[in-house]
């Protein structure tokens, strides 16, 4: 795999505590980040708490409140195995085997599986666009101007090109820009505007990335394709919402109408 950044994420440099003298505010911030995410899944447990950096009371009883979910011992402390059952979620999208066979199958399985695991931004130093997954997304940036529709995209296709021996660089240059990757395809012929789809529906195949077009060639978001009916694509897209978003706070499945929306389709049928 080419992007590589979820690894930072996954493991912290020592075992972090109230008061520890081993404590550092990246990893605390980490271990926040975490128990905040795992209370979204899970609203009935007291787990989000602010993200700080500080290793407080407040964050000791969180972690003991995490530890009674998961029917551990609640010792408020986060030790590397502490640590490897509150990234869980990311463990599990970025490193169980997806089904299928063929890179379509594959493309449209990964993104399933990120899906299932919940990824969503949080903020961060009074920044949006932030926290585990954009990072890991976005190749360790995070912030309000880091939007990371397309960090999703190319992870997903890298993650499963991988897995069959292909380098998703031979598609598409590594980007986060959603007009660099239309560009390339405009260029390489592999990008079908959305005036032809309408007329040849044939032309997409579940794997396959739309770009939401604002001007020929200004796009401002994108998302892969997962599946296809006469008037609508089934999506799985991230930097979105329930409103659809192009810098919303998730990674959603969505159905988008491609006869209302401009929808351009970059194919990855060269990489095949």
């Amino acid at each position: 795999m080419q992007k590589i950044s979820f690894q930072d994420e996954l493991t912290i440099s020592a075992t972090q505590q109230q008061n520890g003298s081993a404590n550092t505010k990246k990893d605390v911030q980490k271990i926040q980040s975490w128990l905040t995410l795992f209370s979204m899944a899970n609203p009935a447990v007291a787990t989000a708490t602010g993200i700080d950096g500080d290793f407080g009371k407040a964050t000791e009883q969180a972690v003991k409140n995490f530890q009674k979910a998961k029917r551990v011992t609640q010792t408020g402390v986060v030790d590397q195995p502490t640590f490897e059952l509150l990234t869980a979620p990311m463990r599990t999208a970025f490193l169980t085997d997806s089904a299928g066979s063929g890179l379509r199958k594959l493309i449209v399985n990964t993104a399933k599986k990120h899906v299932l695991n919940r990824p969503f931004e949080l903020i961060i130093d009074q920044q949006t666009n932030s926290g585990p997954w954009v990072r890991a997304y976005m190749d360790g940036n995070e912030g309000a101007e880091w939007l990371w529709c397309m960090g999703f995209v190319q992870t997903i296709i890298d993650q499963a090109a991988s897995a069959v021996g292909k380098n998703f660089t031979d598609l598409m240059p590594l980007t986060y820009s959603c007009d660099t990757v239309g560009t390339t395809g405009l260029q390489k012929d592999i990008l079908f505007r959305y005036s032809e789809i309408r007329n040849k529906l044939s032309l997409v195949k579940p794997g396959d990335i739309f770009l939401l077009q604002k001007a020929p060639n200004d796009w401002v978001h994108a998302g892969i394709i997962t599946g296809i009916g006469d008037d609508f694509f089934e999506t799985i897209e991230g930097n979105t919402n329930e409103g659809g978003s192009n810098n919303g706070n998730a990674v959603l499945k969505r159905v988008r109408n491609f006869r209302k929306s401009k929808l351009d389709v970059f194919s990855i049928e060269s990489l095949i």
